[in-house]
């Protein structure tokens, strides 16, 4: 992500070290786990991994976070923001590599992953995630979460416009309160009356492909992490003592958080998540997440404080990573390991390498030039993590 205000002075702003590892710890979660679902993981039942889906999660409560932060702070100083440049930044930030890699999908159908892919249409819409059909495991299947992004920077500018015609703190939590109740009521309606077999029975069995379809997938029921996200910015943005109250022990914050995400991991379960965590497990481990956020947006936490060798690169090139990341691990499955030899973690360190090469050449052919170009259009500008380091200065 990458800022709409404040660019010139998150251009002269350090990196914030620990928003670098959020990131770099969230991409590489989701990597072990598409390895592990594509057959590259010698362990195939690896407890940790099979929760890499959370990753998804910590990108959402970081989009809600910088992309809150950048809309707000605007009012906050009584100015309004930008809307047309914000937009021609987001254009410019998401779009190009996305744009690079669906071809491959539809023109090169043997690169991806699985043969069956969802319509074309619904990912030149970003609503792939809205019409999901469960037949089976489907190629590019993993944009569904780019969708939900898109989504939300059409609909959160306006909300926010709206919000401050009458602006008040009373209306602001009364929204995110009743979003938050409105995910948790729909997914627990969805999972007793369609999700369970047979349906209203809390001990039944959850249908994966209902659960994909209705809970996990679509928009509404999956706010809880840019919720989050966007709590925490509110507060630092608009009640900059309460946050310092809050972050003054970044490093029990960081410690209640990480408490938090393993107690939602010991809720879920499993992926396909029975009753309760179906209903109030995403925002246990997104309000977890918000807590790590809000430590390792600080250079005082152990997150922030020191430089973990590789984590900026990582984090930098993450976007292109997630874009990319299937596509490599099909060739080495399918191609390269059979053609070497290679088995076992020698095989899934070759899948690692080209995903990393892969995901580094879309970065630096499609997205760095483009990244350039907004810079040069509309004022210099460093990524979201920057700009997260010079908002709490």
């Amino acid at each position: 992500m990458t800022a709409a205000e404040g660019a010139e002075g998150a251009a002269r702003a350090p990196r914030s070290h620990g928003l670098d590892i959020v990131r770099a710890a969230a991409i590489a979660w989701v990597m072990l786990y598409h390895a592990m679902n594509l057959g590259l993981l010698p362990d195939p039942d690896h407890w940790f991994v099979s929760f890499g889906w959370m990753g998804v999660d910590l990108f959402f409560v970081l989009s809600g976070f910088l992309i809150a932060s950048q809309l707000l702070r605007p009012w906050a100083a009584g100015s309004r923001p930008d809307y047309p440049r914000f937009f021609a930044r987001r254009l410019l930030r998401t779009l190009p590599a996305y744009a690079a890699i669906l071809p491959v999908y539809f023109l090169l159908p043997s690169a991806g992953e699985w043969p069956d892919i969802q319509p074309f249409w619904q990912f030149a819409t970003f609503t792939e995630n809205l019409l999901f059909e469960p037949t089976g495991p489907k190629a590019f299947s993993h944009v569904w979460s780019l969708c939900v992004e898109e989504q939300f920077y059409l609909v959160f500018p306006a909300a926010v416009a709206l919000l401050a015609v009458r602006p008040s703190t009373r209306t602001t939590c009364a929204v995110l309160a009743g979003l938050l109740l409105f995910g948790i009521a729909i997914r627990a309606y969805l999972w007793l009356a369609m999700v369970a077999k047979p349906p209203f029975n809390l001990s039944a069995e959850p249908d994966w492909r209902a659960y994909m379809t209705l809970i996990y997938y679509p928009t509404w029921s999956r706010l809880d992490g840019l919720l989050a996200g966007i709590a925490i910015a509110a507060v630092k943005i608009f009640r900059p003592r309460e946050w310092e109250r809050l972050v003054a022990r970044p490093n029990l914050l960081l410690g209640l958080g990480l408490a938090g995400i393993g107690a939602a991991i010991l809720l879920f379960g499993s992926q396909i998540a029975p009753f309760l965590p179906s209903a109030i497990g995403f925002p246990l481990l997104s309000a977890s997440i918000a807590l790590v956020v809000a430590a390792a947006s600080t250079d005082r936490a152990l997150i922030g404080r020191y430089r973990i060798p590789g984590a900026a690169a990582l984090a930098t090139g993450a976007y292109s990573l997630y874009l990319s990341q299937k596509i490599a691990y099909h060739a080495v499955g399918a191609g390269f390991a059979p053609l070497l030899g290679a088995t076992g973690y020698s095989r899934l360190a070759l899948a690692f390498a080209a995903a990393l090469a892969f995901g580094a050449a879309l970065y630096w052919a499609v997205e760095r030039p483009f990244l350039t170009l907004r810079d040069r259009l509309e004022g210099p500008s460093r990524s979201s993590i920057a700009v997260a380091a010079a908002a709490r200065q």
